[in-house]
């Protein structure tokens, strides 16, 4: 028998800026609702009103990171990532030669 009840998840799915302007730029000049949208184009309402929603935030409509900000965060955690690793690194290498020394 095979994996019993275990569903395999779907693949995650990505989509380029200019398709995503696309959805949100039907939703909001096309007249149409987010699920009609979403169903003809076999998306999520959650995703579409997700993209809806950050296009609001760019366009200063709504409250919030704005795409331009969250890619700048993002960049930045990624960074003080590495550099907690480096002085991670760094510490043990002086402690390692605090005792190579006495």
């Amino acid at each position: 028998m095979e994996s019993m009840g275990k569903k395999k998840p779907w693949p995650r799915r990505s989509f380029t800026p200019e398709f995503k302007a696309e959805i949100v730029e039907l939703c909001w000049r096309g007249g149409r609702s987010v699920g009609p949208v979403a169903k003809d184009f076999a998306l999520t309402e959650t995703a579409v009103l997700l993209w809806v929603s950050q296009a609001e935030v760019d366009a200063g409509e709504r409250d919030g990171l704005t795409s331009s900000e969250r890619e700048e965060l993002a960049a930045l955690r990624r960074e003080n990532c590495r550099l907690r690793e480096d002085v991670e690194i760094l510490k043990r290498a002086t402690a390692f030669f605090a005792k190579e020394t006495r």
